[in-house]
């Protein structure tokens, strides 16, 4: 008789969307999504990391080869965002065999925007948040019809530490963070049954900080020091708050804030 599995095969068989899943702690929450059975679809705008990340799965996971997806669309550019999300996920329910999702993760993100005050302008404004805000926002009203209403589905949307630590010319960065805090709360109640949630790392070694490797070690060395565990997140670690998320069908309305403690140092 074999043992039961209440808590390890909860995301067995789900379809998930992960938007930004090509890199960092999106494809990090790709190979854990994986590992539990899932059927996964990244979606990135460069389609060439899409195809390299798709290949990468498909080799260190190759039993679920047939489980891993990719699409390319293109959240840059406002005119286009709500077409591009809508092929999207049109086309990502129909590569996974037509059955609506059960989870959308977003962790798309571009370079960080921080500027001095003197510098802000209506332009540069809108461009900051045009990834790391308004698409999730927008993406948001296609969930209800792409995704299972039911309170065991989710969406979860990535912000930053940010939003409750300010720091010296992250004004910017840091109202769009802030406003994914209150997105996140008035969408659960908008897509009620389906659960909203959000994730909140701290400085986590990712590829987004393009700087050659000398600076980065000296980077993440100065960032230890303000953090509790005294070490920068791995994108792998984060990824564990994002299952934490999609299997509690409890959790609504919640940020989750992985950080290393960095908000109290």
């Amino acid at each position: 008789m074999s043992d039961q599995k209440r808590y390890s095969n909860k995301l067995q068989g789900l379809r998930v969307l992960i938007i930004g899943g090509s890199s960092g702690i999106g494809f990090c929450t790709t190979e854990a999504c994986l590992e539990y059975g899932a059927l996964v679809t990244i979606a990135s705008s460069n389609s060439s990391k899409v195809e390299a990340a798709v290949s990468k799965l498909q080799s260190t996971y190759p039993a679920a080869k047939s489980n891993i997806h990719g699409q390319t669309v293109d959240l840059s550019k406002a005119d286009t965002l709500e077409s591009e999300l809508k092929t999207l996920f049109e086309q990502t329910v129909k590569d996974m065999g037509g059955d609506k999702l059960d989870h959308v993760i977003f962790t798309a993100g571009d370079a960080l925007a921080t500027m001095k005050l003197a510098d802000l302008s209506m332009e540069k404004i809108l461009q900051a948040g045009q990834i790391r805000f308004f698409a999730p926002l927008l993406a948001a009203k296609f969930i209800p019809k792409y995704v299972k209403n039911s309170h065991e589905s989710s969406y979860i949307i990535t912000t930053g530490s940010i939003s409750e630590r300010p720091m010296p010319d992250w004004s910017v960065i840091g109202s769009f963070a802030g406003g994914h805090h209150a997105m996140v709360r008035n969408l659960a109640l908008d897509m009620k049954p389906i659960r909203v949630n959000g994730v909140s790392p701290g400085v986590v070694d990712t590829e987004l900080w393009k700087m050659p490797q000398e600076e980065k070690d000296k980077l993440m060395e100065q960032m230890s020091k303000k953090m509790a565990t005294g070490t920068p997140g791995r994108p792998e670690w984060v990824a564990e708050s994002f299952l934490g998320i999609m299997r509690d069908y409890n959790m609504d309305g919640a940020m989750v804030r992985t950080d290393g403690g960095g908000l109290f140092m």
